[in-house]
């Protein structure tokens, strides 16, 4: 019996115990602080397809060679470098939904490119949301980086100077240096870079005394420029301003000489690539662009010969900026200290770095380079031949 009741008094203690046990609450355990990948993501957008793909495929080319280099040399801030890039395929809602899916699926710490200012206008609610900063490398329409009311857009920057200034630059160069006094404008009705041009041209040119006897008009995707064409020649210009891509170039420019015109013909950036020289070479012979850089500068050799070695490919002018886009972008990081995004473009509004393309200081108010020369170049024997540095007056 008593055997009996000690082992009923065991087996209770027992069960107390356990309750007891299950009762009290679990010690708290510490969570771990979350660990940094040891991988950061870089984002890139551009043309990878359609007319302006020769850029894109540049671009996507310089920022994969730069962070490579960066990673062997240690990485950076000790973290390897993955570049994420999509194709925009020339299309700002492509555009958009790249950006998209860089910020809120990849996680990048940043977003370089585009290349085009319609893409880099349409961007920007979507940076903002997601609060990652964008680098655009030739998106040279003002109302990239601020709005309409002159407020700067906050996670918006760019390593290339903008229309404004780069249709003043022609406009001087045209009226002062080479001396003309009527000039015609042909443009892309449908593209904001080519208004933006036509626009700063026509004000600058007009300001300096000269007289635009001829503005005309086409699409995006006309391939025949005869109409427009003929109406410039019976105004009789000395200079025809043509602030629009390569391709199109080419094509206007063939017409041009076909129809007899032989006036001068300027551009801006974008004309420059090889595609122009093998398309139209003797058509665009002695004409004249605005450019970021001078080609056959001792600075940009380097480049230039390590991308050539890598890819079998010339650089094209959009190489060039993405370089500075990249330096821009390493510059922040390692200023900030850090691969939070906002702590990014903070550092970004005061950033100050010696690009290929010039010295580029970041202007608070604007998000642009300020004080940046434009280079003219003019084509000679089917070769881009730099003239001279020159500033808007």
């Amino acid at each position: 019996m008593k055997k009996r009741v000690a082992l009923l008094i065991g087996c209770a203690m027992i069960t107390l115990s356990l309750v007891l046990t299950g009762c009290t609450p679990a010690a708290p355990t510490e969570t771990p602080a979350e660990e940094e990948p040891e991988v950061v993501k870089v984002g890139w957008i551009g043309s990878l397809t359609g007319d302006q793909a020769v850029w894109g495929t540049c671009e996507l080319n310089t920022v994969k060679m730069l962070f490579e280099d960066i990673n062997e040399k240690g990485g950076l801030l000790g973290k390897q470098v993955e570049v994420i890039g999509y194709d925009t395929r020339g299309d700002a809602t492509e555009a958009v939904n790249a950006v998209r899916r860089l910020t809120a699926q990849d996680k990048v710490i940043a977003v370089l490119g585009p290349n085009a200012s319609g893409q880099a206008l349409s961007i920007s609610s979507v940076l903002e949301e997601m609060q990652v900063p964008d680098i655009a490398t030739v998106a040279t329409n003002p109302k990239v980086t601020v709005n309409d009311d002159g407020s700067v857009k906050p996670f918006n920057f760019r390593v290339c100077f903008i229309d404004p200034y780069q249709g003043a630059v022609a406009a001087g160069y045209a009226y002062d240096i080479l001396g003309f006094r009527k000039a015609a404008l042909l443009y892309d009705v449908a593209d904001d870079y080519s208004q933006g041009l036509t626009e700063f041209f026509e004000k600058h040119f007009v300001e300096k005394g000269g007289e635009i006897v001829a503005k005309e008009a086409f699409k995006y995707g006309d391939v025949d420029f005869r109409p427009q064409l003929s109406k410039i020649k019976e105004a009789g210009p000395e200079i025809i301003f043509m602030p629009y891509y390569y391709k199109e170039v080419a094509l206007s420019a063939n017409q041009a000489r076909e129809l007899g015109i032989d006036a001068v013909l300027m551009g801006g950036d974008g004309w420059p690539s090889e595609v122009l020289l093998e398309m139209a070479k003797d058509a665009v012979e002695g004409c004249y662009f605005v450019n970021h850089l001078d080609f056959d500068d001792p600075d940009v050799q380097d480049f230039k010969a390590a991308y050539t070695a890598k890819y079998n490919l010339p650089v094209e002018l959009n190489g060039y900026l993405a370089y500075d886009a990249v330096q821009l972008l390493v510059h922040a990081v390692e200023k900030a200290n850090s691969f939070d995004p906002v702590a990014i473009r903070d550092a970004l509004e005061t950033a100050s770095v010696k690009g290929i393309t010039g010295q580029i200081n970041i202007s608070k108010d604007t998000h642009n380079p300020e004080g940046k020369d434009a280079a003219i170049i003019k084509i000679e024997n089917g070769a881009y031949v730099f003239q001279q540095k020159y500033s808007a007056k």
